[in-house]
């Protein structure tokens, strides 16, 4: 075992007790956009920090359940589907089960998913008086997609967490409505309903990442059923031992402890969803527009870059420094012990804290939601045009309110993304056209503003070229919808636009959305190439904080907010 000088360097700044304390508008151009575990002591975090991009670890293959028992196992969410819906909308429910580790073993999972779904389709459609059949006597496109067999895509899904429940996450936050009603409802509900591992397995995850005595010799307590489950991990509370909290006192920590063999399983389990998405559930249920193949492969990097913890508490370092967050008193960035691998983090518990999407933040006074809201759009310009760097998962429960502080602290860094100055600098540059853009003007089409638009989208890859720039140029119809959104998306940063913006149904933003979503089936239809591979995780930041604000019915000052940061 490493000495506390071996691992990486933490502050030692104590932190009082306040101190401590401390899902869109759409998504305009994104589509819904062999194994040995590493030692313990051949990677400590001050090593990983020099290379956190560094190899999945992996660990030894492990049996595969039979089917009859998984069905088993699975009954009552299988049988009775809306029980199961009922169960998986309350996020502190969790249950226990094994986590399939070995690429074998998820592809009999994904395998017996699929018999399983056509077993009940064909039921179905054998029911004399099943709404499946449609009044020429043809099964209708939602055969597959029974309560019954949406009741097995939930549980298998969130049985084998990883990219399903990733999956589910992305869209949860989307209000693009790219997707047929039925799918949408199934990785809504994987979403909320991730699975812990039995405390077999989380001790084997423990045991390969610390060492087999990591509860006595980092610990002083440890609560061994975890408060949360998500689609990579699971946490814990605990108390970390003085000798390695960067306070120097016993500390009380959230403990990340990541499912086995997850990150080598990436690659085959988004293979696995492609061809449940586009095989078993019909070919035709997915618009070609949302280029599926494309968007698997952005989160394929995505997930793999989360599933590094090592990368995580280095961007947890690098917001908690006074050239990010450290010295905003609007936010509060927990510290990382050294004790953190590839495998495990361990990071300072925010006491307190309630989820952005909590009943109890709605409930709030009206004027500390605004200034909830507020802050969460700043945060955004901020990442993008000063940081460089963005945390770019907008779910709620990454953001907690800190009612005694009314901080909001920022707890989860693993979607971080870093953007080069070149496109940065191009899309700045596009987000000002639109914002500059008067869509009531009579020669609108004419306009610098609409022209800069097309230009920069195409020198950032949206577009692939202005109407009649060569063969294969965009069309009218989809250039003059991309402009649009964008207009309508950049609107309450327009000057033009009376400030304070007002968000929520009813309001001028909330007709804009509906406006936008008017406009995505041209998308789809026009399109001829997938958005850049950088405005995936972008946009989903940007258009989560709108739909907060969305939420909380807010009142801010767009515009002052733009021309702070810009």
């Amino acid at each position: 075992m490493e000495t506390t000088e071996d691992r990486v360097p933490i502050s030692k700044e104590a932190h009082t007790p306040s101190e401590t304390a401390s899902n869109t508008v759409s998504n305009v151009e994104t589509s819904i956009s062999s194994t040995s575990a590493m030692p313990f002591d051949e990677n400590p975090l001050e090593e990983g920090l020099s290379k956190f991009q560094s190899s999945a670890t992996t660990e030894s293959p492990t049996p595969v359940d039979p089917l009859e028992a998984e069905l088993e196992r699975n009954k009552s969410a299988i049988t009775e589907p809306a029980a199961a819906a009922s169960t998986l909308t309350h996020r502190n429910t969790l249950q226990s089960s094994k986590v399939p580790s070995s690429k074998l073993g998820r592809l009999f999972h994904y395998g017996g998913l699929a018999a399983s779904l056509g077993y009940g389709a064909a039921s179905e459609f054998l029911r004399p008086s099943t709404s499946s059949v449609n009044a020429s006597g043809t099964p209708n496109r939602s055969a597959l997609l029974t309560d019954a067999n949406i009741g097995r895509l939930v549980s298998k899904l969130s049985q084998m967490r990883g990219a399903a429940l990733k999956l589910g996450q992305f869209l949860s936050i989307q209000d693009t409505h790219l997707l047929p009603a039925e799918v949408d409802a199934v990785f809504r509900r994987v979403q909320d309903s991730a699975h812990y591992m039995p405390d077999w397995q989380m001790e084997q995850v423990l045991s390969s990442a610390l060492g087999p005595s990591w509860s006595t010799e980092y610990f002083e307590q440890f609560n061994r059923i975890p408060f949360a489950a998500a689609s990579i991990g699971q946490v814990h509370e605990g108390v970390l031992k003085a000798k390695w909290s960067p306070t120097g006192e016993a500390e009380k920590v959230a403990v990340k402890v990541q499912f086995p063999n997850i990150r080598d399983s990436i690659s085959a389990d988004l293979s696995y969803i492609t061809w449940l998405l586009r095989v078993t559930l019909g070919g035709k249920i997915l618009p070609k527009g949302l280029f599926l193949d494309r968007t698997m492969e952005v989160m394929k990097q995505e997930l793999t870059d989360e599933c590094n913890y090592v990368r995580e508490a280095h961007f947890l370092q690098q917001f908690r420094s006074s050239e990010f967050l450290g010295s905003d008193s609007r936010f509060h960035v927990p510290w990382v012990s050294s004790v953190s691998s590839e495998q495990v983090l361990v990071m300072e518990f925010v006491e307190g804290g309630v989820s952005l999407g909590s009943d109890l933040v709605t409930a709030l006074p009206q004027n500390e939601k605004d200034k909830i809201a507020t802050t969460i759009l700043h945060l955004c310009l901020l990442e993008l045009f000063r940081f460089g760097t963005m945390q770019t998962d907008p779910n709620y429960s990454n953001f907690l309110y800190v009612p005694e502080t009314k901080k909001i602290a920022l707890i989860d860094f693993g979607a971080t993304r870093e953007y080069g100055p070149e496109f940065l600098d191009g899309w700045r540059r596009l987000l000002e056209a639109a914002a500059s853009l008067d869509l009531n003007s009579s020669d609108l089409h004419q306009s610098p503003a609409w022209n800069a638009c097309v230009h920069e989208s195409v020198s950032l890859g949206y577009l692939i070229g202005g109407p009649g720039e060569g063969e294969g140029f965009e069309s009218p119809e989809m250039i003059e919808a991309h402009v649009t959104s964008l207009a309508l998306l950049a609107f309450p940063f327009n000057e033009r636009t009376s400030q304070p913006v007002r968000f929520g149904k009813g309001f001028e933003f909330g007709r804009n959305t509906e406006r936008i979503r008017d406009l995505i089936p041209v998308m789809l239809r026009e399109r001829k190439k997938g958005p850049p591979r950088e405005t995936y995780s972008l946009n989903r930041k940007l258009s989560g904080a709108f739909l907060l604000a969305s939420r909380l019915g807010a009142t801010i000052h767009a515009r002052d907010i733009w021309v702070d940061v810009l």
